[in-house]
């Protein structure tokens, strides 16, 4: 016997081949403890590895991650705020008023078994991703004046890239970047994707994309698609929402108008990062002005 589902029924969410997995989290007002958005491993079929969560804090306000094994990355993206990992002070950080300030982010690196606290001095956003340790063990801040920019692409493929904790850098999970792609371009373009364990071809690395717009009442169109099907989410991510990449090819358009900011955090069983392209798409690449062969689709 079958029984018809009905509305709310666990049978709506998989109802075909290319069922939504719930890959867009829209920025909620901020709880008690400053948090907007966040995402933990096991939340969506596919997630596994990143853990990740954005505050805003007034002056004064505290957030705090006691001492496990993951590593830690602590992106101050706006405000100035003071940040202690275990026992070290590592003093008041950060002083970018907005994202589209055009200096790059404050971050501190902090190895597993250490505890950190960001105590906000000023009106901040604040981030914090967290994986699973890997060999490598390290705390450091890393100062904007640090920070690789890179001018990337041509016409409506340009777009800027801030490399914040690169692949090349010494970490042991994390990899990050923060990307400005001027209204009506396009980024992460042409379409690739890293999600699987083939080297030296490509890496298994899960990813995701936590927006910002020059005008609040901006916003981007995102796809995450498997070429099979099973997976084809087309997403309208706003200010402050998150976009999950657990698999697939994930290109980002920007509309006419709106400046976007994202941040790119990203981890997996290896801190390496090779990708795929869409075959379809892959012409792309040579579009225009020759693009550059190191880290290209970002």
């Amino acid at each position: 016997m079958t029984v018809p589902a009905t509305a709310g029924d666990p049978a709506d969410s998989i109802a075909g081949p290319a069922a939504a997995r719930h890959l867009l989290r829209r920025a909620v007002p901020p709880r008690p403890d400053g948090e907007v958005c966040g995402i933990e491993p096991g939340a969506t079929e596919g997630w596994e590895y990143l853990s990740f969560h954005a505050y805003r804090l007034e002056a004064g306000d505290v957030v705090r991650r006691a001492a496990d094994d993951k590593e830690r990355l602590v992106l101050l993206l706006e405000g100035t705020s003071r940040v202690t990992a275990g026992v070290q002070d590592l003093g008041l950080l950060g002083g970018r008023e907005t994202v589209f300030d055009g200096r790059p982010a404050t971050s501190v690196l902090v190895e597993p078994d250490t505890g950190v606290e960001v105590r906000a001095e000023t009106r901040s956003l604040v981030a914090i991703a967290a994986a699973a340790g890997g060999s490598v063990r390290r705390t450091a801040v890393i100062d904007a004046g640090e920070v690789l920019v890179e001018s990337r692409g041509t016409g409506n493929t340009h777009r800027v890239v801030h490399h914040l904790l690169p692949p090349s850098a010494e970490a042991g999970r994390l990899i990050a970047f923060e990307v400005f792609t001027p209204q009506g371009n396009w980024s992460s373009y042409p379409p690739h994707k890293h999600d699987t364990e083939d080297p030296p071809r490509e890496s298994r690395l899960e990813e995701l994309y936590y927006y910002r717009f020059e005008r609040p009442q901006g916003f981007a169109f995102a796809r995450v698609y498997t070429k099979d099907g099973r997976l084809d989410e087309s997403m309208t991510p706003g200010d402050g929402d998150l976009v999950l990449v657990p698999e697939g090819y994930h290109p980002v358009g920007v509309p006419a108008g709106y400046d976007c900011w994202y941040l790119n955090v990203m981890a997996g069983p290896r801190r390496e990062w090779r990708f795929t392209l869409d075959p379809d798409h892959a012409w792309l690449m040579n579009w225009g002005t020759p693009q550059p062969t190191e880290d290209p689709a970002r």
